[in-house]
């Protein structure tokens, strides 16, 4: 439960200088709620393994449950950091592992004071009171906003011999969505390492995949799940980002599908979407390849499309450019690629400009071609413009039958890390060459935006189909 590595790095500490960060946009008289995750029991008398809350990780760099983070502004805008979390407990602490306790998260996490969690009902008054505003994530804890309430309740009870009551609430989340949306150097450093092991676990499933096929022995998905999950743990990952997607043949073309019994077959592809998580970080990749390493000539035509497409969404993605750019550069080669290969017929969808209007590539394609990432794999952070967020326009949907309102696209800057993660996916259809049938590609890498452009963090793995299959022939 406890990781005394990620203890030891608080100290020094990105998490003071985040706290800090907080407390200034907080401004003077106010206070934080930030609580860590609940434990989750799975069944029975077994929980689910932990995994803290990451705004509060963001803060303190602490992994242990039954924490709060309460950051107090003073008069001046001066931050007092106070963590309530476990006590030592020698009894609990030999059955289910070290504890900080309170005494030595002072010095450890570089906090300012520190109690048992047991005392923060009787706490929370005094650090509430003669604050203006009290801010903490809405809607994301259970049964939160009624404890702050049972607390303000508290300090409202001793208003006669001069207590102040906040008169404002503020969500948490809207600052430190903004902080988190673009990294420090800490976090990419993180990032970088989480990248690598999950392109090495994806190289090792490739190369797995063709020597259970040369060998004719029974293979299949759950066979690559576990080399993906070997080769995290073996480098030190604490657990899957998320839980891994391999599919094969068909199975592709089903977007969250997850790994299962199915076979692995010569002439059919694999689409494997897996990342690990490292010290709170996640990493997301999805790489697509022959099962026994070789394309069919269908197989790369449509590989290569969606390769190209990928690229074109790279080269969209810069400082300056939209977050939206990346999907509506990847969008036109999808669609011009469907076109040229006859899975759209022309004369019944038109050119290309027809395509992208009445959005006739939504059977093969429909999602974005990418999200932010960073402590969850679907990472916090607006996807608009906060400089443009009043300025809106209404947009005809025609598969809806809908009118939708439409904001300005995020404006990109150094430091945001996203995916990006075109596909197409092909079912059997009247309207669709038979040889295409069945075939689910999707190429996905982590960008961080740097000064000029970005930087693809995941090709440890290949991505060009030649250069797939010479790592395949092993």
């Amino acid at each position: 439960m406890h990781n005394s590595s990620m203890h030891d790095s608080a100290s020094s500490s990105p998490y003071a200088a985040r706290r800090a960060r907080l407390a200034q946009q907080l401004g003077p008289r106010a206070v934080a709620v930030i609580p860590t995750a609940p434990e989750r029991a799975r069944n029975r008398d077994s929980d689910f393994p932990y995994r803290h809350d990451s705004y509060f990780y963001y803060l303190t760099g602490f992994t242990e449950p039954n924490a709060t983070l309460v950051l107090r502004t003073d008069a001046q805008g001066q931050p007092h950091g106070t963590l309530f979390c476990q006590p030592k407990d020698l009894e609990r602490e030999i059955w289910d592992g070290y504890r900080l306790g309170p005494e030595a998260a002072v010095a450890t996490l570089g906090i300012d004071a520190a109690f048992s969690q047991a005392l923060i009902d009787q706490e929370m008054p005094a650090l509430l009171d003669g604050a203006d505003v009290v801010a903490y994530p809405f809607a994301t804890h259970a049964g939160l906003e009624g404890r702050i309430a049972g607390w303000l309740d508290g300090v409202r009870a001793r208003t006669r011999l001069g207590a102040v009551t906040p008169s404002r609430q503020l969500d948490a989340c809207t600052l430190l969505d903004e902080m988190r949306l673009v990294k420090d150097a800490h976090e990419l450093a993180i990032m970088r390492r989480a990248a690598q092991i999950s392109a090495q676990a994806h190289v090792r499933a490739m190369q797995e995949s063709a020597r259970l096929l040369r060998m004719g022995a029974d293979a299949r998905e759950y066979h690559l799940e576990a080399e993906l999950l070997h080769e995290f743990r073996r480098h030190g990952s604490q657990f899957p980002a998320y839980t891994s997607i391999v599919a094969a043949g068909a199975n592709a073309c089903v977007l969250h599908y997850r790994a299962d019994t199915a076979p692995l077959r010569p002439g059919e592809l694999v689409l494997i979407d897996a990342g690990c998580e490292l010290d709170g970080y996640a990493s997301d990749i999805t790489r697509t390849f022959p099962a026994d390493g070789r394309f069919s000539a269908e197989q790369r035509a449509v590989y290569d499309v969606v390769l190209a497409a990928q690229q074109a969404a790279v080269d969209a993605t810069a400082p300056g450019r939209r977050f939206n750019d990346a999907h509506q550069a990847a969008l036109e080669v999808l669609a011009q690629g469907l076109l040229d290969l006859g899975i759209l017929d022309r004369s019944k969808v038109g050119g290309l400009q027809d395509v992208l209007e009445q959005r006739a590539y939504q059977p093969f394609y429909m999602h974005r071609t990418g999200h932010w990432l960073g402590m969850d794999v679907h990472d916090c952070g607006s996807y608009v413009e906060p400089s443009e967020a009043d300025q809106t326009q209404e947009r005809f949907d025609p598969l809806s039958g809908k009118t939708v309102l439409e904001r300005s696209s995020r404006i990109l800057q150094p430091g945001m890390v996203t995916t990006i993660e075109p596909g197409l996916y092909i079912r059997p259809s009247d309207t669709v060459p038979e040889r295409f049938w069945h075939i689910g590609i999707r190429i996905e890498d982590d960008a961080v935006l740097t000064d000029s452009g970005c930087e693809l963090i995941t090709r440890g793995v290949p991505v060009d189909a030649d250069e797939i299959e010479a790592l395949m022939r092993g």
